[in-house]
């Protein structure tokens, strides 16, 4: 019987034990405590898992991804349609998982859970689409096939920020396209990787293709990404840790997809709808706290309307709603993920700050008792030099340049290490398929927030990754092809 995910935060914090083979399994290591970002408040403890469990689960793939594989494909679709029900049946109790265990304000939490359902479900439906190719021979008699196939056994390494949306972004695809998969959440927001493996463990999916492992990255998820019995590497999450995993997968030459960091830039120009582009912004700033790495992290907007663009965010800044979103409903966003992030982004607007910049609203740490709050920031007087404009700030903090023009607006966007998304706003046809022309990230934006479609492809440029997610696209990066020839 399904344990009611809400149920675990209503008494003494529990341990968790990682599903491998399709069972539960104690893994007889140091147990890591996952906190409240909030409060501080302890939610439960999960394994930080050794080589010699990292290798059962690796192995248990191995062994249940022949049979996977051989099942047609809308077979497998119909296992991923059974998740995706299961989780349904349990979205607020999941919802309230995410609420307590990452800051995440309710509503987008919720959104969370249901976008991750539909994900599974959009997936599934590609089981009767995944396509091959005739090619032309250039023999007499023969007949050239190219054939996709899986690429064997997945690792999936999960993010914190949108911790359980990520795992059906790795899980989905590679199952529906005939891998088996390992997925590592977290440790820092780890138990809604956990309840899923429960709600998962209900329904008929073959034991074995469905592996769930916790720990940190520098025991477990080395363990992981340097097993030889991987064949994709599929990870989420900081460059420096994205760099480390392509360095370590080098042994064994496993393939990698990673989404890395971003920059993202917001152009706004003259004959721009001010409204709209202050609240998109805004909201794509303040979303789940500024720990987004494809939404608008620096603007550039024409001189001519500088001011009155500042003036619309401030009033958004100020007005925006902040706290314990386990206590309060109604908020536009929590915490930062912990004590580490909250300093990162204190010291950013104070380097700022130091550098010449001006902080309009905000700057400071949240006055609130409990938990890792800062202030939603709004910063003017900045310029493209400054390490405010350059690094990767991941919190509520959105500085603001003027430029003189859009060419360059696309100069100083495009002066940037990262390469993930960008955004426009205008009323001007023209300019906005310029920008789409000469930006140079994996997505651009035309007045509208940052937020991608499942049938889309999520892919940055530079250090912001290699591959992408999502799409038709996306779900060939879990397969390989196989080219075969018919002589006649």
């Amino acid at each position: 019987m399904t344990r009611i995910p809400a149920k675990a935060f209503q008494g003494e914090p529990q341990d968790y034990r990682n599903y491998i083979d399709g069972a539960f399994v104690e893994s007889g290591t140091e147990m890591i405590d996952v906190l409240n970002p909030a409060n501080g408040r302890l939610l439960g403890r999960i394994p930080d898992t050794g080589p010699d469990q990292v290798d059962a689960a690796v192995k248990a793939a191995r062994h249940a991804q022949a049979g996977w594989e051989r099942l047609p494909a809308i077979e497998r679709a119909g296992y991923l349609r059974q998740v995706s029900a299961k989780l349904r049946e349990h979205r607020l109790e999941l919802a309230d998982v995410i609420v307590k265990e990452q800051g995440k304000v309710r509503g987008l939490a919720q959104v969370e859970v249901d976008f991750t359902a539909d994900y599974i479900d959009y997936m599934a439906e590609w089981a009767r689409r995944i396509e091959g190719e005739v090619l032309t021979s250039d023999r007499p008699n023969e007949t050239m096939l190219l054939l996709r196939k899986p690429i064997g056994v997945v690792a999936g390494i999960l993010p914190w920020n949108f911790p359980f949306f990520l795992i059906a972004r790795k899980m989905a695809p590679a199952l529906v396209t005939g891998n088996t998969i390992v997925i590592k959440p977290s440790e820092e927001t780890p138990l809604n990787a956990y309840l899923f493996a429960e709600l998962l463990a209900e329904t008929d999916l073959p034991k074995g293709v469905f592996n769930l492992i916790g720990g940190r990255g520098a025991t477990t998820g080395e363990a992981l990404v340097t097993h030889p019995g991987i064949d994709l590497i599929t990870f989420t999450g900081s460059v420096g840790t994205g760099a480390h995993i392509m360095q370590a997968a080098g042994r064994n030459l496993t393939k990698v997809n990673l989404e890395l960091g971003g920059k993202a830039p917001a152009i706004v120009l003259k004959d721009a709808d001010l409204d709209l582009a202050a609240q998109a912004i805004h909201a794509s700033r303040v979303i789940n706290t500024g720990q987004v790495c494809n939404c608008a992290e620096r603007v550039y907007v024409e001189r001519s309307v500088h001011d009155a663009l500042v003036e619309k965010l401030a009033a958004l800044f100020q007005e925006t709603r902040y706290g314990d979103p386990s206590v309060t409903d109604d908020l536009d966003m929590g915490p930062l993920i912990n004590r580490a992030g909250l300093d990162k982004v204190a010291g950013a607007v104070d380097r700022a700050c130091e550098q010449g910049a001006t902080v309009v609203t905000g700057g400071k740490l949240a006055d609130l008792p409990e938990g890792f709050h800062y202030e939603p920031t709004l910063i003017t007087g900045v310029n493209a030099e400054m390490d405010i404009m350059r690094r990767e700030t991941f919190g509520p903090v959105l500085p603001v340049q003027p430029v003189d023009s859009l060419d360059e607006a696309i100069a100083l966007a495009n002066d940037s290490e990262y390469g993930l998304t960008s955004s426009i706003y205008t009323c001007d046809l023209n300019a906005a398929m310029k920008a789409a022309r000469e930006l140079k990230f994996g997505e651009t934006y035309i007045n509208r927030e940052n937020f991608e479609a499942m049938q889309g492809f999520h892919a940055g440029r530079r250090k912001s990754g290699i591959g992408g997610a999502d799409g038709k696209h996306g779900l060939y990066e879990f397969t390989v092809t196989h080219t075969v020839y018919i002589k006649g």
